[in-house]
C-alpha cells in the first residue's frame, strides 16, 4: 500500500535556506559557547578528578575536529587530479614521513 506524502501548505519565506544555514550556524555557535562555559567550569573545579575528566573531553573534542578537517581536506584533495595537485617543500616532506614513521 502506497503513502502519498502530503505536501506542506504552508508558505516558505524566499531564501528560506540561507536562514536555514545561518540558523544552523547560530546554534552551533551558541552550543559551543555553552560547552566552553562548561569546560570552564570544571577546569577550575575543587576536586582534581572532575578538572582532568574536562581536560580528557576537551581533547577529546579537539581529536574529533582535528580528524573531520582532515575528512574534509582529504575529500576536495580526492576530487582534484593528482598531476594538478599542491606539491609539498622538502621541508614538508620530511616532516610528513617523520609523522608517518611515528604514527606506525
Amino acid at each position: 500500500m502506497s503513502v502519498k506524502r502530503a505536501r506542506s501548505r504552508v508558505p516558505l519565506p524566499r531564501g528560506w535556506r540561507g536562514y536555514l544555514k545561518s540558523a544552523t550556524l547560530h546554534a552551533l555557535s551558541l552550543a559551543r559557547f555553552s560547552v566552553l562555559h562548561a569546560y570552564g567550569i570544571a577546569a577550575n573545579h575543587a576536586q582534581r578528578r572532575v578538572r582532568l575528566a574536562a581536560q580528557v573531553e576537551r581533547l577529546r573534542e579537539d581529536c574529533a575536529q582535528l580528524r573531520e578537517e582532515i575528512r574534509i581536506k582529504d575529500a576536495r584533495m580526492g576530487r582534484i587530479l593528482p598531476q594538478r595537485r599542491p606539491h609539498y617543500s622538502p621541508h614538508e616532506r620530511m616532516a610528513i614521513l617523520e609523522l608517518r614513521a611515528a604514527r606506525g
